[in-house]
């Protein structure tokens, strides 16, 4: 069942007894987290650029009595508390934000421009996917766990990390030592807003919750000539729309229908005037998959077809198609191992009521969150969904989230206090049970 049509029907569920302490202890601490919130909101940075957020945050965890070293994958902040023996639980929050101009109208909406690395181009800048609501958390979630060490016993590893939009942070921290330089984790957890499900509701997937993300630029070259002798030519822009629709039969006719898999073609460049066949034209693709078997049966695909429909055009060996798979920008699948994960939804379920969680259905979106299990298949893993559509706006659409701003989208305005409260109890709960004293 989709998460959307999961939480199209759900009631306000009631709020168990044993909940009342946490909840209360949140909902007291929700006016500053709420301050932190627009804060962070009004003055967001880009992938790589969180310096001030950085500053900021740390010297939050610092005053609580953190451990803490800053600059590790580029900006990424490492806040470390030992409390006895026990299990090292690592809690991640992301921190960039997205080269978007904002459009919420909100009083402390972002009015931040910067020169986006990738563009050269001064854009708005704006927490477009929420990771400011995921910043705050890591707050209130710190505050909570300092509070309550008498409850707990082991290692907390509190981790900012830096460009999750370009799926560069992670690995940065990984590769600048996150797990020898601190505590290596038995445990990592952390968790996204949702725009496909109403504000403070949450959804887990066990198992693959996001997909393998690759990026795939093709070049196909051809012979160009006058358009009045297309004889004459070997035209590159035919080529590339037979590629385009033939494309899409390794997802329909060569994937087994019972696994997921997506082949987008989201650009198409050639050609600069009507009568010039070009030499060349360009596709741009994102290519999806959870499974490594999966993801290397669509690129050999995408590989195999461009070729063969230059070979059929009758181009020449010297200007078969080049075909770049942009390893820079992949970002693998992201797995919450099913102990973890099955055991965060019977906990969730008996502190907020069965009606305001769910078992989600994974997504194609990408999340570098990923590596970190990747890194240790021994580290018990989870990410978690919290909706963040206001409620009166998701029950005015029916359910139907493709109706609502959706994430990235300059009008994506979450429900802040319903996500930080919802995630902040949520969070502070498992992490409890898992450095549970006992």
């Amino acid at each position: 069942m989709r998460l959307t049509l999961a939480f199209a029907t759900l009631a306000l569920a009631a709020t168990p007894a044993t909940a009342q302490s946490l909840r209360e202890e949140v909902r007291a601490d929700m006016p500053g987290l709420i301050e932190i919130y627009q804060d962070l909101h009004a003055n967001p940075e880009l992938s790589g650029m969180e310096v001030e957020t950085a500053a900021k945050l740390a010297k939050r965890a610092r005053d609580m009595g953190f451990e803490v070293t800053e600059g590790v994958g580029g900006t990424g902040v490492v806040a470390v508390m030992e409390n006895g023996p026990g299990p090292v639980l690592m809690i991640r929050a992301d921190m960039d934000g997205l080269p978007v101009v904002e459009q919420t109208g909100l009083p402390f909406a972002s009015k931040v421009t910067a020169v986006a690395p990738a563009s050269g181009v001064e854009t708005g800048v704006m927490h477009a996917c929420g990771h400011d609501t995921h910043m705050t958390t890591w707050v209130g979630t710190a505050q909570l766990l300092t509070e309550k060490k008498d409850q707990w016993s082991g290692t907390l590893v509190m981790i900012l990390q830096p460009a999750e939009e370009t799926g560069e942070g992670a690995k940065a921290m990984l590769d600048d030592g996150l797990y020898t330089r601190f505590p290596k984790p038995t445990h990592v957890i952390g968790f996204h807003d949702a725009a496909a499900g109403p504000a403070g509701y949450i959804g887990i997937s066990p198992g693959y919750a996001l997909a393998n993300v690759d990026s795939v630029d093709v070049t196909v070259r051809g012979l160009g000539g006058h358009g009045a002798y297309p004889h004459t030519t070997k035209d590159p822009i035919v080529i590339a729309s037979r590629i385009v629709t033939t494309l899409q039969t390794i997802v329909a006719r060569e994937i087994n229908p019972l696994e997921s898999a997506v082949i987008t073609v989201g650009s198409f460049n050639a050609g600069a005037k009507h009568n010039i066949v070009p030499d060349e034209a360009t596709l741009l693709l994102t290519v999806r998959s959870y499974t490594p078997e999966v993801r290397k049966q669509l690129l050999d695909g995408i590989r195999r077809i461009a070729n063969a429909e230059a070979i059929a055009a009758g181009v020449p060996e010297d200007r078969m198609p080049i075909i770049h798979i942009r390893d820079d920008e992949f970002t693998p699948s992201t797995y919450n191992t099913p102990d973890l994960a099955n055991h965060a939804l019977a906990l969730f379920k008996d502190n907020f009521g069965d009606d305001k969680v769910r078992e989600a259905t994974p997504v194609m979106g990408g999340e570098d969150f990923s590596r970190y299990w990747l890194a240790d298949n021994s580290i018990e893993s989870l990410i978690f969904w919290v909706g963040g559509q206001p409620l009166a706006d998701w029950q005015a659409a029916g359910g139907d989230s493709s109706k609502l701003p959706s994430l990235h989208s300059p009008f994506w305005a979450p429900d802040a206090d319903a996500v930080i409260s919802t995630a902040t109890e949520a969070m502070t709960l498992l992490a409890l049970d898992i450095l549970d004293e006992k």
